[in-house]
């Protein structure tokens, strides 16, 4: 990857999902260009790695928080809420990019519990996580940008794509929503963002037979993830926006 100009310096960004793919993969850019990364997962070793790695590579230090979004009460959040503006009076920016697949199988035959873990994961905990860090988001000084991660199945449906398809619809709804509540009453803008075929853990469980050479790398969308995270981005809101960016 070429060198990042140091368009995000001084911002505080949270990256859900923030231990592999494309979750790692932003959070790295976003400190290349200067940014302070809250990493969010549920998993504390696999954060604990990418917190050595950020050290041995000189990036600014980043906060490593384990948080389960499947099981995870409200108190949580209001929580991490509280430890971002103590420790730093305002958050810049929040990629929402945690997400699980679920069963690739009809509605008819779809099992409530796996619906309703995917539903918990995929909507609700990004609901809970927009809403109550909001009041830290509005003490961005400058702009602040949400992004909310959706997929080409979360605009138009296939067959088969069950609850994750339902899931990104309904994130579809939420940003939509909140861009409307937002707008021109704060300095907060959100958006969602289809990465498109990825090479990801998830890309090769929903598509075991493609060869993975054939798709994009986390690395080719870290531009974009930036620039939507900077302040070149601060007059768009509201839209779904797909990578690669039209600007």
């Amino acid at each position: 990857m070429t060198e990042i100009a140091k368009t995000l310096q001084n911002r505080v960004i949270l990256v859900t999902g923030a231990s592999y793919g494309i979750g790692k993969t932003a959070a790295y850019g976003f400190a290349e260009s200067g940014a302070t990364v809250i990493l969010l997962a549920r998993t504390e070793d696999m954060l604990n790695e990418v917190y050595d790695d950020f050290m041995a590579k000189g990036l600014p230090e980043p906060v490593i928080v384990a948080f389960d979004l499947e099981t995870a009460p409200e108190e949580a959040y209001f929580q991490l809420r509280d430890m971002i503006g103590n420790e730093f009076g305002r958050l810049d920016g929040l990629l929402l990019n945690a997400a699980m697949l679920g069963a690739r199988t009809p509605i008819a035959n779809y099992n409530w519990q796996t619906w309703n873990k995917m539903m918990n994961i995929n909507v609700n905990s990004q609901f809970l996580m927009a809403r109550t860090l909001l009041p830290v988001m509005v003490e961005s000084p400058d702009d602040a940008s949400i992004l909310f991660t959706s997929s080409s199945v979360g605009r138009k449906s296939k067959a088969f794509w069950g609850a994750y398809a339902v899931s990104k619809f309904a994130i579809e709804g939420l940003m939509q929503t909140m861009a409307i509540e937002l707008e021109n009453v704060s300095n907060v803008r959100t958006n969602t963002i289809n990465p498109g075929a990825t090479r990801t853990t998830m890309r090769a469980e929903a598509y075991p037979a493609e060869n993975p050479a054939n798709v994009k790398t986390p690395e080719d969308l870290v531009e974009d993830y930036i620039y939507l995270m900077g302040p070149d981005s601060r007059h768009i809101n509201g839209q779904a926006l797909d990578i690669p960016l039209t600007r």
